[in-house]
């Protein structure tokens, strides 16, 4: 049998009124700390006494202080993160607070406690420079945009000057290529790409029009180490609607010889309202055999409003050619686009396809288009014994979700003569929320023939919240 042992940490915490101290300690306790305290004679200080088990001594007060820093508390949270430097002194925590005290501060949102951060992590660089290197500089550049934000020009420059780097290190790059010194593999690191990218972002912010010729010179790099900042840069630009906005993303989907930069940039083609994005999608959907690329082309599709966008994601699902999981993606966009047309579109293509899958994905993007006349189709192809049970059985379930009335499914009952639909039936009347449908469980589980569909409903009236499913049962177990 091993022994556990604890060691304890004396924590000075100075004076303190008894209801401070057993606030404290009850703090400490609450953040899994078991702790005792003692007062030294006079009462100059009270010492509290935490078994941290095999661990740092800092480690009750840093859950405590991330605790509050997750519920909001964030100028609490500053006190503790603080408390523990001057509580624990030879913690291996001390930088770890340290960036963690910034942090806090920056989310406060007070212009006053965002220049103490930057202390803070200016601090955290000279005493503690391994430690959240790399979290530490892109959160000091987030804080110097929101700084510069508000009229503070030091932090401007800054944040220029680390967005502009971003792009001129490229060029350095390809200067070294051209002469023969190459890229080595330890000089790609995206922890200056994550300071970069904070200020691009800042950059963006404060204004657009500076920004902009910065993220077209990265976007142009083509040295290896460019491909995951050209990647977030795409995102950036896509979030600012300028009138470069539509020509850079076309020009990336087009030419950048990444492909998720290219996957990124179609993907953000969806916000641009521009014929000539349209125009682009559909050349992808045509040309390209890349099928991440199609897919984010597709998507883009279903976020432009126009009918000829609507045409084209129709077109796509008709060629028997393309990926049947594509096909699918883009039956589903059309279900999510409500029209007659898309409607009767879908019902055609349900007749033509003989794929289960894809005739599944219809179904189910039917019983999205409410209003066009798909409540009816549905329920003809529950009643057809043509059509294979399980498109049968998704159909009754999706028509149960959608807009078929409770009318329209109690009269389904009887006409249905496949045990395995009336089964299927059973669970939809239990997802109605209708005392009506309550009432066809109880008629069932009374007179049905068949003792296992007697047991189906009888199952499901248990699960009901309905009162009175709990006193017909009863008066079956009485019988």
């Amino acid at each position: 049998m091993m022994t556990s042992f604890l060691l304890v940490a004396a924590v000075v915490v100075g004076p303190m009124r008894p209801a401070a101290a057993a606030h404290e300690i009850a703090s400490l306790r609450a953040a899994g700390a078991p702790v005792e305290m003692t007062v030294p004679r006079g009462g100059a200080a009270l010492e509290v006494m935490v078994a941290i088990g095999d661990a740092d001594p800092a480690d009750s007060l840093m859950r405590l202080a991330n605790d509050a820093l997750s519920k909001g508390d964030y100028r609490r949270a500053v006190e503790l993160f603080r408390s523990i430097r001057a509580r624990f002194p030879k913690s291996a925590r001390l930088g770890e607070s340290m960036y963690m005290e910034a942090f806090a501060l920056y989310r406060t949102g007070d212009t006053r406690d965002m220049s103490r951060a930057l202390t803070s992590l200016d601090d955290l660089r000279a005493k503690y420079p391994t430690t959240s290197a790399r979290d530490a500089a892109s959160l000091r550049t987030r804080i110097c945009g929101e700084l510069a934000r508000q009229g503070d020009s030091r932090c401007a420059e800054d944040v220029t000057a680390t967005a502009r780097a971003a792009a001129e290190v490229g060029a350095a790059r390809a200067e070294g290529r051209r002469s023969g010194r190459g890229v080595r593999a330890g000089d790609c690191t995206e922890d200056e790409d994550d300071e970069r990218i904070a200020a691009l972002n800042a950059l963006l912010q404060m204004d657009a029009e500076r920004a902009m010729p910065i993220l077209t010179r990265i976007i142009a790099r083509r040295d290896k180490c460019s491909e995951v900042l050209r990647r977030k840069a795409v995102f950036l630009i896509s979030q600012k609607q300028t009138s470069e906005t539509a020509d850079l993303l076309l020009k990336i989907a087009k030419g950048d010889p990444d492909a998720e930069v290219r996957e990124q940039a179609v993907f953000w083609l969806s916000q641009v309202r521009d014929e000539r994005a349209v125009d682009m999608l559909s050349e992808i959907l045509k040309g390209e055999t890349d099928a991440g690329l199609k897919d984010k082309a597709l998507f883009a599709l279903s976020q432009h409003r126009s009918e000829r966008a609507n045409g084209l994601l129709r077109a796509y699902a008709e060629r028997d050619a393309e990926p049947e999981e594509l096909r699918e993606k883009a039956v589903f966009w059309l279900g999510q686009k409500r029209s007659v047309e898309n409607s009767e579109f879908l019902r055609t293509l349900y007749g033509k396809t003989k794929n289960e899958e894809l005739k599944d994905k219809i179904i189910f993007s039917l019983s999205q288009q409410r209003g066009t006349g798909s409540e009816k189709w549905l329920m003809d192809i529950v009643s057809n014994p043509k059509e294979p049970v399980e498109l049968r059985k998704k159909a009754l379930f999706w028509a149960g979700q959608g807009g078929a009335s409770l009318a329209q499914l109690a009269g389904l009952y009887a006409t249905l003569g496949d045990r395995e639909m009336k089964e299927q039936l059973i669970f939809v009347y239990s997802q109605r929320r209708d005392p009506a449908a309550v009432d066809r469980l109880m008629d069932i589980a009374k007179t049905e023939k068949d003792k296992e569909l007697r047991k189906k409903a009888i199952f499901w009236l248990g699960q009901s919240r309905d009162p009175r499913a709990a006193g017909f049962l009863a008066e079956l177990i009485d019988k």
